[in-house]
């Protein structure tokens, strides 16, 4: 009797182990996927760092690839790389925090906090219009390409512009009032672009056909600090997501005003449809699970940045190489996504 009790005991506890087991590595089969695309991927091979979190802690992590072809020096998960259009976010959360302060507001006219500027229409573009590229400004010395607030159309210059308002209020440059946030986040091995703090960037690359040709000058300059001047590594945007989507950076009501839904645009990593865009960050309501992020491209990088709040997930991938061929942008990122979007990890309760 307590032998044969002894056995079915046994092989109770075997067959629950099995399922926990099988379990386990159903769940863990997004980083096996992922792991298999990275390493597999010929055209265009994938040279960057892919880092998942949730609640602040990381659960999947791979730096694969070079940080320099030249000197075969190896990518690493604090790698730094120019996150380029992920830097928008950055500089719409310093306008908001101004916002908060009564400083700047978002329905005034932008010549409010730009005097300098003579345009006529400098009286009638928001701050708002900035920030979520409804302006029509497409050149300083140009009319306006649209009535502000009735297109779309997406750029650095409101950007540019919105990083000089910043400064207007903060009575700061740039980079101070963002290198004093970051420093505030513990975002340690994050700053405005300068050649005197080159740290541990990597080297970008354009990539022809799998050419890859080093990009040895940055297009980056203080002016354009607000549009794309931030370089980060994966590990500090994972901070920048867990501060700013948990409501430890920004007041609910203008954290909820920076992503939400003010105009439609549509963008080929986020699908053939258009979405919603808010200020410097996007809002994806048409996939399996809804979530917000952002791209960014250029100087021979690549960035995408996502975060999914049902599930308090974030997606970040960057590469230190952009494709010449348009159609081959942010590809291994797209893939990336695609099976995270399958995955149990976004779906599970």
């Amino acid at each position: 009797m307590n032998a044969t009790f002894r056995i079915s005991s046994l092989l109770f506890f075997l067959f629950l182990f099995s399922n926990c087991n099988s379990f386990a590595q159903k769940k863990d089969d997004y980083s096996a996927k992922i792991d298999s695309l990275i390493q597999n991927t010929k055209n265009p091979v994938f040279n960057g760092v892919v880092l998942i979190s949730k609640n602040g802690k990381t659960l999947y992590s791979k730096a694969y690839g070079f940080a320099n072809f030249e000197t075969k020096k190896p990518l690493k998960l604090d790698s730094q790389f120019e996150i380029m259009s992920n830097s928008k976010q950055i500089a719409a959360v310093l306008i908001l925090l101004e916002a908060e302060k009564g400083k700047i507001d978002l329905n005034a006219p932008i010549k409010k906090y730009l005097p300098e500027l003579k345009q006529s229409w400098a009286d009638s573009v928001t701050v708002h219009q900035l920030l979520n590229h409804t302006h029509g400004i497409v050149d300083l010395q140009k009319p306006l390409a649209f009535k502000p607030g009735t297109d779309f159309k997406y750029g650095n210059l409101s950007f540019n512009l919105l990083g000089k308002i910043v400064e207007f209020s903060t009575k700061k440059r740039y980079a101070e009032a963002a290198e004093a946030l970051f420093k505030k986040l513990k975002m340690n091995h994050t700053f405005c672009y300068s050649k005197d703090k080159a740290q541990n960037i990597a080297t970008g690359y354009i990539n022809t056909k799998n050419i890859l040709d080093p990009k040895n000058s940055s297009q980056i300059t203080p002016e354009s600090f607000g549009a794309d001047g931030v370089i980060s590594t994966v590990l500090d945007l994972a901070i920048w997501n867990n501060n700013l989507h948990k409501g430890k950076i920004l007041k609910p009501a203008f954290y909820n005003q920076m992503v939400k839904n003010t105009v439609l645009s549509q963008h080929n990593f986020f699908g053939k449809e258009k979405d919603g865009y808010g200020y410097g960050i996007r809002t994806i309501e048409k996939e399996t699970v809804k979530y917000v992020g952002h791209t960014g491209l250029g100087d021979g990088f690549s960035s995408v940045n996502l975060y999914f709040p049902d599930s308090d997930i974030s997606l970040i991938v960057l590469e230190n190489e952009m494709n010449e061929s348009s159609d081959l942008f942010y590809i291994s990122e797209f893939k990336i996504k695609t099976i995270l979007l399958k995955s149990d990890l976004l779906h599970s309760k």
